[in-house]
C-alpha cells in the first residue's frame, strides 16, 4: 500500500517576507524612539543649562569602498549623572541613536537599505573638559531592512555591529555646534558566516540644544 505524504508547509517565521516585516517594524520603533528621545533630551537640556553637555540632533555623511555610501541622521542623548577623570581629561558617555540609508551598486544594480544603529559611546575631552577639542568611541549593534550584498561583498546576517573612533570639535555660541571626523567598523563579529565587514569614513554635523 502506498502512503502519500503532504508536503511540509514552510514556516511563517522561516520566510523571507517574513524577515522584511520584521526588520520593518524595528525600524519603525527606532524612529519613534529617535522622536521621543529629541524631546526628553530637549527638556533635559533646558534643566541642565549647559549647551556643550546637552543633547543633539546630527547629520553625517559615510563613505566606504565599492561606491558604497550613506546618509545618516540621529540624536546623541547624554549619561548626565555619570562623568570620570582620565588622563588629564575629563570623560563623559552618551548614547548614539541612528537612521542610515546606505546606497550600492549590487549584484542586480544600483540598490539600497535601511539601517538602524544604537551606540553607547564615550568621550573624552582634555584639559579637564575645558578643551574644545575630544577624542571618542564606541561599540553598539545596527538591524537593517535587509542584506548588505554588492558586487564585491555581501553580509550574512542583518544584524551587526558597529565600533568606530573618532575626533572632533566643538564651536560657536556656547560651543554648541559640532564637527567630527570618525571611522567606523561594521560586521557581526562572526555569528555568521560569509564576514566580510565594511569599513566607513564618516564625517558629522551636530548641533546641542
Amino acid at each position: 500500500m502506498l502512503h502519500l505524504t503532504q508536503p511540509r508547509r514552510a514556516s511563517l517565521f522561516a520566510t523571507p517576507e517574513f524577515a522584511r516585516r520584521s526588520a520593518s517594524i524595528a525600524l519603525s520603533a527606532g524612529l519613534a524612539l529617535l522622536a521621543w528621545s529629541a524631546a526628553t533630551g530637549s527638556a533635559q537640556a533646558q534643566v541642565a543649562g549647559d549647551a556643550l553637555h546637552a543633547p543633539s540632533v546630527y547629520v553625517q555623511g559615510n563613505w566606504a569602498e565599492h561606491s558604497t555610501d550613506a546618509a545618516t541622521i540621529g540624536v546623541t542623548l547624554p549619561w548626565n549623572t555619570w562623568r570620570s577623570s582620565l588622563l588629564g581629561g575629563e570623560l563623559r558617555g552618551h548614547w548614539d541613536i541612528n537612521l542610515s540609508r546606505w546606497s550600492f551598486n549590487g549584484a542586480a544594480g544600483y540598490d539600497s537599505i535601511n539601517v538602524l544603529g544604537i551606540t553607547p559611546t564615550l568621550r573624552l575631552r582634555p584639559d579637564e573638559g575645558r578643551s574644545p577639542w575630544f577624542w571618542e568611541a564606541g561599540v553598539g549593534a545596527t538591524l537593517a531592512d535587509d542584506r548588505y550584498r554588492t558586487t564585491e561583498k555581501e553580509f550574512s546576517t542583518t544584524f551587526n555591529f558597529a565600533s568606530h573612533v573618532g575626533l572632533g570639535v566643538n564651536f560657536g555660541e556656547q560651543r554648541r555646534h559640532e564637527l567630527s571626523v570618525r571611522v567606523q567598523h561594521v560586521s557581526n563579529a562572526r555569528i555568521k558566516r560569509p564576514n566580510p565587514g565594511e569599513n566607513f569614513v564618516q564625517l558629522r554635523y551636530g548641533f546641542h540644544f
